[in-house]
């Protein structure tokens, strides 16, 4: 076969190709809704804390407003801006990105109302992995009309966010993952598109470990300096030593003995049962915890025994392994329940 005949049917190739793949995702795109995203996760735990908004209902209505106005103020910025390179291409808008974009606005709504929802029915530590999920979901969906690199990196967001489930990583280290999926994953995704050129196996599998490596690199480095703790220089203080002489001023680690009883204070109220104001559980420690004290005030940095330190804000998990109702003639109707209360499998680093 002929050089001439040869390069005609590659040209051929190339033509069906881009008439299968006809779409395009602008790179305002990726870096609008990735820094947007990634924002709103970097600053979710310093907005609408229950301090500044004591009502539970209320901060499930303000982070939809939230959600609702960030997200809708982006999509109209990036809808703008689309039109606009369009028009500079001289490009119309194909059915197909009209229902491509219809599929992103469905996830947007749906990670938006699970958010919302989680407020009332619980489930909070899985939204950023959602969130992830919902993302990858979107990424990979586009990419069946656009550019290749779009599917695998929506199918390692996936990925990453079901393995965050399923190695049931703390909050805090999914909240940092999310963050940097969103806020670093998508400008650089960005950077790595080709105008949908065809790439081998490896070349896309080689552009696929470079984006794992940079949005797990950050947040895993972060993780690992918030782990290093205060150090031992601090002085230490056992808890009857504090009690006896607290100090107000500067840091001071605080060792909490195994064995020491620690009253929780519960509030149950619903539609059926009611408990009548607060009471208390009187739990005990099970093993030594090592508190860090700044200005008299706790902060979120424990270790548990000699192990090292982390942040405790989402490490621990509260489960009902099992509730059965009774009707008992002596005592009349009944629940029993038990409650499993745990560290995350990832706070034992």
């Amino acid at each position: 076969m002929s050089d001439a005949v040869t390069r005609q049917l590659l040209s051929i190739q190339s033509m069906l190709s881009s008439g299968h793949r006809n779409l395009r995702i602008e790179r305002h795109t990726l870096l609008l809704w990735g820094l947007a995203g990634g924002g709103l996760l970097v600053v979710s735990d310093w907005v609408f804390t229950p301090q500044q908004i004591p009502s539970h209902e209320m901060r499930a209505f303000a982070w939809l407003a939230l959600l609702t106005a960030v997200l809708g103020t982006v999509g109209l910025v990036d809808l703008h801006l689309t039109r606009r390179a369009k028009r500079q291409r001289d490009e119309t808008w194909s059915f197909v990105h009209r229902q491509v974009l219809k599929v992103w606005w469905l996830l947007m709504a749906m990670g938006t109302l699970l958010t919302f929802a989680t407020f009332f029915f619980g489930g909070g530590y899985m939204v950023c992995a959602a969130w992830m999920i919902l993302l990858g979901i979107g990424l990979y969906v586009h990419g069946l009309f656009s550019e290749e690199l779009l599917e695998w990196i929506g199918a390692t967001a996936i990925l990453v966010g079901a393995g965050a489930l399923a190695a049931r990583l703390p909050y805090e280290a999914t909240r940092w993952i999310a963050a940097s999926v969103s806020g670093l994953g998508l400008p650089l995704l960005a950077g790595m598109l080709d105008h949908g050129r065809s790439r081998p196996f490896w070349h896309r599998l080689a552009q696929t470990m470079g984006w794992i490596a940079v949005v797990l690199g950050v947040p895993l480095a972060v993780s690992s300096t918030d782990w290093a703790g205060p150090g031992d220089a601090l002085p230490r203080l056992t808890l009857d030593a504090y009690r006896a002489h607290p100090i107000t001023s500067g840091p001071v680690r605080v060792l909490v003995p195994a064995g020491t009883v620690v009253p929780v204070t519960l509030a149950v109220t619903g539609d059926l049962l009611d408990a009548k104001g607060l009471f208390q559980l009187p739990l005990i420690t099970k093993h030594a915890v090592e508190v860090l004290v700044q200005d008299g005030e706790p902060t979120e940095s424990v270790r548990i025994g000699d192990g090292p330190w982390a942040n405790a804000r989402g490490r621990i998990a509260i489960t009902i392994p099992g509730i059965s109702v009774t009707l008992d003639p002596a005592r009349g109707p009944a629940v029993d329940t038990s409650l499993n209360i745990a560290r995350l499998p990832a706070g034992d680093r």
